[in-house]
Formats: C-alpha cells, sequence, structure tokens
C-alpha cells in the first residue's frame, strides 16, 4: 500500500453511484479504480491489487457475493479488506455478506463521512497471515488442516466451539464482532441459543489464550462485541 495514495477498487454498475464515490475518494487522494460488473471486479482485482475494495451487492455477469468469494480464492487478493455496498438491510444478507468473506457492510442510502470512516478503518486493520493452510496473528497459529493452535510455539488445546470462535476472530484482526454477528457465524443461523452464549464461550477462550501468555488478546467492546488484537 502507498502510504501517500492508497488505491481503492470501486465495484459498482451505476453510473451515479460511481461517480460520488470517484470524487469523493479522489478528494481524501485515494488513487480510483472501477469495474462495472462482477467479472471485471474480480479480474482488477487480480491485477491492480487494490488496498481496499467497495463492492456493490447487485453486480450484472457476477453478483457481489460471487466476486468476493472468487477474490478470497485468489492467494494475491484473499486479505485485501472488502466491504459490501447494498440496498439490501436484513440481518440474514448481512450475515451471509461476511460468512463469505466480506470486512465490512454498509447499507445504501449511506453517509459519504461513514463510508470515508470505514475505509480508513479498513486501510489501519492489520491482516491475519495466511500461508497454505496456516492461520497466524501475533503469537498464535492455527493450521486449518490439522486443527492445531500453538501459542509462542507451544500447542494448546481448544474446545470446538471456541476453535471456530478464534478462527473466526483471527481472520479479521481488530474487526469488531457483535455477539449477533458471532452467534451466526459461529453456531449458526438456526441455533437456538442466545447472545449470552456467545459471552460464555468468549470467556473461556479468553481464560484459555491467557493461561497460555496471549493476554489481553480478546477484547471487549461495551455494549457491542469483541475482536481479536495483536499481544
Amino acid at each position: 500500500m502507498s502510504l501517500d495514495q492508497p488505491k481503492v477498487l470501486i465495484v459498482e454498475d451505476e453510473p451515479a453511484q460511481v461517480e460520488i464515490l470517484r470524487y469523493n475518494l479522489k478528494s481524501q487522494n485515494y488513487e480510483v479504480v472501477v469495474a462495472t460488473d462482477g467479472e471485471t471486479g474480480v479480474e482488477k482485482a487480480r491485477d491492480e491489487l487494490p488496498d481496499v475494495i467497495l463492492m456493490d451487492w447487485m453486480l450484472p455477469r457476477l453478483s457481489g457475493i460471487e466476486a468476493c468469494r472468487q477474490i478470497r480464492r485468489i492467494a494475491a487478493t484473499r486479505q485485501i479488506p472488502i466491504i459490501m455496498l447494498t440496498a439490501r438491510s436484513e440481518e440474514r444478507d448481512r450475515v451471509r455478506g461476511l460468512d463469505i468473506g466480506a470486512d465490512d457492510y454498509i447499507s445504501k442510502p449511506y453517509s459519504i463521512k461513514e463510508l470515508l470512516a470505514r475505509v480508513r478503518a479498513a486501510l489501519r486493520r492489520p491482516a491475519a497471515l495466511v500461508t497454505g493452510e496456516v492461520l497466524e496473528f501475533g503469537k498464535i497459529k492455527i493450521d486449518l488442516s490439522k486443527h492445531i493452535i500453538t501459542i509462542a510455539d507451544k500447542p494448546i488445546h481448544l474446545g470446538p466451539t471456541e476453535y471456530r470462535l478464534l478462527i473466526t476472530l483471527m481472520k479479521s484482526p481488530e474487526r469488531v464482532f457483535s455477539r449477533d454477528q458471532l452467534l451466526d457465524m459461529v453456531w449458526g443461523l438456526s441455533s437456538d441459543v442466545d447472545t449470552r452464549t456467545v459471552d460464555v464461550h468468549i470467556g473461556r477462550l479468553r481464560r484459555l489464550l491467557t493461561e497460555n501468555r496471549a493476554k489481553n488478546m480478546i477484547r471487549t467492546v461495551r455494549g457491542y462485541g469483541y475482536s481479536v488484537q495483536g499481544s
């Protein structure tokens, strides 16, 4: 990422929306690249390697959801932050977007100030390092194929729910997940457990990490949810 001029890829098929986004991003010293359909969006993500992608949900040729999924399958673009832009506002749609790899979600009509703030936050957010089947952030490494977790090279054991929670948090370091989001992403949409269950399992996960030299890895955002941060 250029320190002077980060690159933003806009994948949007509405000309008026493209121009609004282009004007405001350029006014903040961003380099702007545009694609007007999902297939071209995937190609430009791969060729241009932007620092952030603004992706509309409804796109010609390839939907924003499928474009996001394909971008996450390409090694060179896997860690690029993706912010979904959509008129869809139902919780189920938001969760679906997050589940397939989007980092953030903003519903139309949106405030340009809020959108620019989301872009800045995405640029500040550190990425977890994914090498092959290994997810790594801070002192923690997870071998996703073997289900082995190490902290500072010391193996630890987590229960299946804590394991899924940790992977979900580590895939988007410093991103704050609400309790409802974690409930949907870890337990599933059909689960009949409530959000207090999330707190219980977060408590267990935090205790196990603390006992194994990853103190303060999980941050509580009062009244909202949790994030993982470098220890």
